[in-house]
């Protein structure tokens, strides 16, 4: 069941998660900054083919493995079992049109050091690209970097909750949130809440909610192992089947930019009607 939110309802902010390397780990923040194209530095940096199509968890359920973090000048990549990379990231390199699903856009080069690297690790021929020029979401106004599609993706922790009450004696264990892999895990809204927000203030932050987002295999992916399996999209499919896709969480865009820390307060500024 969703719980219908309020304008007046309060919430609390419980994780942040910045991705730097598209299908890569996540990594956790206790504080970060919201820009117009999301977290600061998220999906700024992307694996692609020769041919310039971006590789993804997807297919190579291995990229989990990959743990990057980022701080405006030193991309450091663990991975399990390999050296760690530290690339100093180039911005004067080859610029190279890339695709993002079917959507064009530029990656700078970031050399062949680094395209060795990786290649190595995936046992697959790869470049390194990083962000340049500008990408329009495909609604709302909002900007993003080589993310799918939204600059930041929304989930309420009673959603995974109930998740996890219908999974019981079907997994294991209870599935932790990095299996949907949020920027902003919110505590407080109730279960699927965010479908039915508009406008949230985060902190001195706004973001608007724009769609449900639609799930596919890398939620099957066991984050810590790359291991797949069937859950949780089987379950999810058969109560969160919208519009010929599994949704949970929604995706949003920023309109009041500005510092965020976990613990911050939310606020729903106004549900959506209809």
């Amino acid at each position: 069941m969703t719980a219908t939110p309020t304008a007046t309802s309060t919430a609390t902010l419980t994780e942040l998660n910045v991705y730097p390397l598209k299908s890569g780990r996540g990594t956790a923040l206790r504080t970060a900054e919201l820009t117009a194209t999301g977290l600061l530095f998220d999906r700024e940096f992307m694996l692609v083919t020769p041919e310039g199509r971006f590789l993804s968890q997807r297919e190579l359920a291995e990229m989990a493995l990959l743990r990057p973090s980022y701080d405006g000048e030193i991309l450091t990549v663990n991975g399990r079992d390999a050296k760690t990379l530290a690339h100093k990231a180039v911005d004067d390199g080859e610029v190279l049109d890339v695709l993002v699903h079917r959507t064009e856009c530029r990656g700078v080069d970031q050399g062949d050091e680094a395209a060795a690297w990786f290649s190595s690790f995936l046992d697959r021929e790869c470049r390194l690209v990083r962000f340049t020029g500008h990408r329009p979401t495909s609604r709302a106004g909002g900007e993003v970097k080589f993310a799918d599609s939204y600059p930041l993706l929304v989930i309420s922790a009673e959603s995974l909750a109930d998740l996890n009450g219908r999974l019981a004696g079907r997994v294991a264990e209870p599935l932790p949130m990095n299996r949907f892999r949020p920027s902003l895990v919110i505590e407080g809204l109730g279960p699927y809440a965010e479908d039915d927000v508009r406008l949230l203030r985060v902190g001195a932050t706004v973001i608007e909610v724009v769609k449900a987002c639609a799930r596919c295999v890398v939620t099957t992916t066991d984050q810590d192992t790359a291991e797949r399996g069937r859950e949780p999209l089987r379950t999810l499919a058969s109560y969160r089947t919208r519009d010929r896709g599994i949704r949970f969480g929604v995706n949003a865009v920023p309109r009041t930019l500005g510092p965020l820390a976990v613990g911050d307060p939310v606020e729903v500024l106004e549900a959506r009607s209809g």
